[in-house]
């Protein structure tokens, strides 16, 4: 059997494209099942280079390679093996050389690379760490190409899910580092897609502003000055439904202001609710992040919001954030006294 195995994965790297197409079906149909992983896994040294080889042979291989190496990626030990090949480097290459004219393999392959992106070594990758000329320029590009399509666009699904590898890219140190520098200002090309229709992007957007919150204690010059579009993505979401007052939203910038004046469809998901009052909290654990939220009545909105609330988890998340602002409250009057 394994005799077997090796002779066919041998005809991957046939000169003939029927030859390798045949070995390719069959080995795409292995990776379909555990126990077919399981199996390519054994003679992994055989299979991983022929297949991120076929990544840039034309579309008819292409496409069969990146789906399999997207079922095989799910394997922890393949995945680091496949960084490991530069399977990364060549997912972006491929994508913005070749597969810029084959919707279908650059949506593939990103799929590819939010698989390669759960490990620290597909991050760094990705990220180009410790390379002082390139490092971010992947990334880079894949955060435009995020940004640019949109629901009325072709591209909108092809990369759709730049937006799970933004997430994981945010997990690392090194990626908030990058996606918060002002020089090219990602985080900002990303927060403006907030307002997504599209729950995937909306999710990704949120979840990657939250983590970058954690660094709120050395970054957060570099968050404020987003505050034009950082704080409609972080307070909208858990504003509630109702229209406020104006004698509310004349405390508020216009970007808020003006969306709240009237009532609103509610952010439907729990969990963008919940990671959006989470970056908050970050924020506001900073004394300057608890004054800038102040400065554009974020304590009203979050208890308008708390108000409409009804799920158990985001009420306790509400509720921590609730006791931070509070607990400053005295001292925030005083400080706003002073200032008249």
């Amino acid at each position: 059997m394994a005799d077997e195995l090796e002779e066919l994965l041998g005809f991957l790297s046939s000169p003939s494209t029927q030859v390798k197409k045949a070995a390719l079906d069959i080995v795409r149909g292995l990776t379909g099942s555990d126990g077919g992983i399981e199996t390519l896994a054994s003679c992994s040294d055989f299979v991983l280079p022929p297949l991120c080889r076929l990544l840039r042979d034309v579309s008819e291989l292409a496409v069969p390679a990146a789906e399999a190496l997207i079922n095989l990626s799910q394997n922890p030990t393949l995945a680091e093996k496949l960084v490991s090949l530069r399977a990364v480097d060549t997912a972006v290459e491929v994508i913005y050389k070749q597969g810029g004219s084959d919707g279908r393999l650059s949506k593939l392959l990103v799929m590819l690379l939010v698989n390669l992106t759960q490990l620290d070594s597909g991050i760094s990758s990705l990220l180009q760490v410790g390379d002082d000329k390139f490092e971010g320029l992947f990334l880079s590009k894949l955060v435009r190409s995020f940004c640019r399509s949109s629901s009325s666009d072709s591209t909108e699904g092809t990369y759709e899910h730049v937006a799970s590898i933004i997430v994981n890219v945010s997990k690392m140190e090194a990626g908030r580092r990058i996606l918060l520098q002002p020089k090219g200002s990602l985080l900002k090309q990303i927060i403006r897609q907030s307002d997504s229709s599209n729950p995937l992007r909306k999710k990704g957007v949120l979840g990657t502003i939250r983590n970058c919150c954690f660094d709120a204690d050395r970054q957060l010059q570099n968050l404020l000055m987003l505050s034009e579009f950082l704080w409609p993505a972080l307070l909208l979401p858990v504003a509630g439904k109702k229209s406020y007052s104006e004698q509310d939203t004349a405390k508020m910038p216009l970007e808020l202001a003006n969306a709240l004046s009237h009532e609103r469809e509610p952010v439907d998901d729990p969990e963008i609710r919940k990671q959006a009052l989470e970056a908050l909290y970050l924020i506001a654990l900073q004394d300057a992040g608890r004054s800038a939220l102040w400065s554009v009545n974020g304590p009203r909105i979050l208890q308008l919001g708390y108000e409409d609330e009804e799920d158990p988890k985001v009420m306790e998340a509400y509720e921590l954030i609730g006791s931070l602002v509070v607990s400053n409250a005295g001292f925030q009057e005083q400080s706003d006294s002073m200032k008249e």
